[in-house]
């Protein structure tokens, strides 16, 4: 499978993604822990099935520090014990927000009200905004069949 389009090879793109990444480097500079960011960058990017996106969030949260152990936990997070409940609370609700049209309503009230446990209303406006974000670069990159595997740690920051 070939990549159908060259992002950085259009103007179009170009001048999109110039924004794009602005948007993307204030999500990471945002008060929501850093971790619980990668975490639900890549638990979004799996659940879309997106390999330019799951290459660099495992990659980024590797060289972060994150363990192995949880990355490679982070699809069956249910059923790990290695998250905390902040974390959970944050991954059930990228979940929710990722399989809109599996949850007929999107987000519940009982998600939401357990992610406003443990973030504060501009950490939830964060976590809201990056499911938002990932969604559309993993929709970008799927439906253009960007390849996988060559990502580089800091390549787009």
């Amino acid at each position: 499978m070939d990549a159908r389009l060259n992002y950085f090879a259009s103007p179009t793109a170009g001048k999109a993604l110039k924004y794009l990444m602005s948007a993307g480097k204030t999500l990471k500079e945002s008060t929501l822990p850093a971790a619980t960011q990668e975490l639900v960058a890549l638990r979004v990017s799996q659940i879309n099935g997106c390999a330019v996106c799951i290459d660099m969030h495992t990659k980024e949260a590797s060289a972060a520090g994150e363990t192995a152990v949880r990355l490679n936990l982070v699809a069956a997070w249910r059923e790990a014990k290695v998250f905390t409940e902040a974390e959970r609370a944050a991954l059930e609700l990228a979940e929710q927000g990722t399989r809109v049209a599996d949850a007929a309503g999107g987000v519940s009230d009982e998600v939401w009200e357990r992610a406003a446990k443990h973030y504060d209303e501009e950490q939830l406006t964060a976590l809201v905004l990056l499911v938002s974000f990932m969604n559309m670069a993993t929709r970008m990159n799927i439906i253009a069949h960007q390849q996988g595997g060559d990502y580089e740690v800091g390549q787009f920051h």
